[in-house]
């Protein structure tokens, strides 16, 4: 695993810091939760259409992608913003803390074996995102809390999906060539979503929202999601369920430092380096050579 590896989830896990409080300041009660993800996906579809092979691929990559698309975020988006109808922006990280068991969980399903290395790493990834945010939780949080699992079940296997997509159908044909099938994927989910669940009268108002969307369809989504896949891919799997709770720590500080929200400093700190503590022990004791694949 190289540097450069990690450095894209580093990078992408930055990005999407600012996700979490964006959707809950401007999105989350005031815009329909499926015209918001739809337009994400209908923007991160239009940044890869441009480059969409549409010969000279393997069938079994194309349905490999589309499906990943479908899981990682048509569904996995569609119940992370029904979420926020139930949950605040710190309940909805504390609730994302089990993607990290899925995760290895799912890609050992796959490999039909059992990694317990990755498995205790994670677990300690999780103890260390539970540290940070462990409180009072509001009413109506089983089902928020329910939402969120589907979400980073979803999530986790449209992760390992990708990457095990990529290792069965190898191609010549570059990784952003093929990504556009992810989104039209998830446009299979998320149209369908809106046509029936939406309420147009909850459209976007202002430009300021509008903006959020943007941002969150170009970026987060567009470039965000395709980072992250290619860094899924050169990663084993213990790591890339830690880096999926990395998202803890960075999305409450950026909750913290802009919106001003309570958070406990200490929990914060104690918590991230038990999740920094996580990394080490997957980098001293994974056998990650048999996991990862070429980018």
């Amino acid at each position: 695993m190289g540097a450069g590896s990690m450095g894209l989830l580093v990078f992408v896990t930055i990005l999407w810091a600012f996700s979490f409080s964006l959707i809950g300041e401007f999105l989350a009660g005031q815009v329909d939760s499926d015209f918001a993800v739809l337009t994400r996906v209908v923007l991160g579809a239009l940044v890869f259409l441009p480059f969409t092979r549409w010969r000279g691929v393997p069938g079994g990559l194309k349905l490999g992608v589309l499906v990943t698309g479908m899981l990682q975020f048509g569904i996995t988006y569609l119940c992370l913003y029904r979420s926020f109808s139930y949950l605040t922006v710190p309940e909805v990280l504390l609730f994302t803390i089990f993607t990290p068991l899925y995760v290895t969980l799912i890609d050992d399903a796959l490999y039909r074996r059992f990694s317990p290395v990755a498995l205790v790493a994670a677990a300690i990834a999780t103890l260390g995102a539970g540290i940070i945010r462990y409180d009072g939780l509001s009413q109506g949080f089983i089902t928020g809390f329910l939402l969120l699992q589907v979400a980073n079940f979803t999530f986790a296997a449209g992760q390992v999906g990708y990457k095990h997509t990529m290792m069965r159908f190898p191609t010549s044909v570059p990784a952003y060539r093929t990504f556009g099938y992810f989104f039209f994927g998830a446009l299979i989910i998320a149209l369908p979503s809106f046509l029936i669940f939406g309420d147009a009268s909850r459209l976007p108002t202002t430009s300021l929202q509008w903006g959020v969307l943007a941002w969150l369809g170009l970026a987060a989504s567009g470039a965000g999601l395709f980072l992250w896949n290619r860094g899924a891919c050169v990663v084993d799997a213990g790591t890339l369920a830690i880096m999926n709770n990395a998202l803890v720590p960075a999305g409450l500080l950026v909750n913290l430092l802009i919106w001003n929200r309570d958070a406990d400093l200490l929990r914060l700190a104690l918590g991230g380096s038990v999740i920094a503590f996580s990394l080490w022990v997957n980098a001293r004791y994974h056998p990650r050579a048999r996991l990862a694949v070429s980018a």
